[in-house]
């Protein structure tokens, strides 16, 4: 009854190595056992101690050894091998556990993706190639399988990011005993044809995004309103001129005298009578008129009278060089003995 009652579980992984395990505490508690195997047929068979023991708290619970052909016997014995516990024979190309799958390429065209993949040396018609797919609004892997080795799906939004993992998975129970499926191979991501390092990548490149954009907002507004604000100044000061500031103007009024306009204008008062006076020009003396002139003058009153002449230097009138002694160097109005004095570049006309 041993024989029936112990349960063993056995994988080949990728027809290359054999893994036996067995319960050794539940079934042999307290006791250590030996293994032994032989891919031989017949009564001619020479059985092969286990290369490599497989320990569960110092004791054997499995054995790891190569695989050399398509049936297989196990023997388990009591730890000196005098006495067989357990045996059976199997086919070891019913307990086939593939590799996970090689040189995995992905294809996009629009919405579509194909995923394929190298084909295994051995038994292609038993595998399937499984491809399983999320994006990060979805919760759960959706899948499709399809034969080895490509496998094609649709309907992708270019506007997600998705997660990719696929793995290879062999019949049962047409080739295996036993549903055995390859590992997953190293998930990848991928937007719109673009493999990326993860999908969380996209988020902190859509926060830099919405950064740079805000501060690109932020500067546009500045610019505009820096300009809207020189536009505005030459505005104002088109419809309403500066009104000059009295303080730069009368500098000294309010550096000197700190605004005290009495004080300030008696002090340029002084200053202007000292200036006349150093100025002041020479006296002309004027002979007096004719008589005949004054009494001419008398009987005519306040009436204007003219006279016109030249420079005295053209004509050699006295009266006109004693005229010109009075008048300024530039274009002016000149007065002296009731009478105002108009000259100009060639000409002096007295009123």
């Amino acid at each position: 009854g041993w024989k029936d009652a112990i349960s063993t579980s056995i994988i080949n992984f990728n027809n290359e190595k054999m893994q036996i395990t067995w319960t050794a505490r539940k079934l042999f508690l307290n006791k250590n056992v030996s293994f032994s195997y032989t891919f031989d047929e017949g009564k001619n068979k020479v059985w092969k101690p286990c290369p490599t023991y497989l320990l569960d708290q110092d004791y054997n619970s499995g054995c790891l050894f190569k695989t050399e052909g398509p049936t297989l016997a196990i023997s388990i014995r009591n730890s000196d091998g005098s006495k067989e516990l357990f045996s059976k024979t199997l086919k070891s190309d019913f307990y086939i556990k593939p590799n996970p799958p090689e040189n995995v390429t992905f294809f996009w065209k629009g919405d579509t993706v194909t995923v394929s993949c190298n084909k295994p040396e051995r038994a292609v018609k038993c595998l399937r190639l499984e491809l399983q797919y999320k994006s990060k609004f979805d919760k759960d892997w959706q899948s499709r399988t399809s034969k080895c080795c490509s496998v094609g799906e649709q309907g992708f939004d270019p506007r997600k990011c998705y997660s990719f993992r696929v793995r290879l998975k062999r019949l049962a129970p047409y080739c295996n005993v036993v549903n055995y499926d390859s590992d997953w191979k190293a998930e990848t991501f991928w937007m719109n044809g673009t493999l990326l390092e993860s999908c969380d990548d996209i988020k902190s490149q859509s926060n830099t995004v919405i950064v740079l954009s805000c501060l690109l907002a932020v500067l546009l507004m500045m610019l505009v309103l820096l300009i809207l604000l020189c536009k505005w100044q030459r505005l104002q000061k088109a419809v309403m001129p500066a009104i000059p500031d009295p303080k730069y103007i009368f500098a000294d009024l309010f550096n000197d005298h700190n605004g005290n306009f009495q004080e300030w204008i008696d002090k340029t008062d002084h200053a202007m009578v000292e200036t006349k006076v150093e100025y002041e020009e020479p006296e002309c003396i004027i002979e007096a008129e004719s008589q005949q002139d004054e009494k001419n003058s008398d009987k005519q009153g306040p009436q204007e009278k003219s006279f016109s002449f030249s420079k005295a230097a053209e004509n050699n009138d006295p009266k006109a060089a004693q005229i010109a002694c009075l008048m300024p160097t530039s274009n002016t109005i000149a007065s002296f003995a009731g009478f105002q004095i108009l000259m100009n570049d060639d000409m002096y006309v007295m009123l």
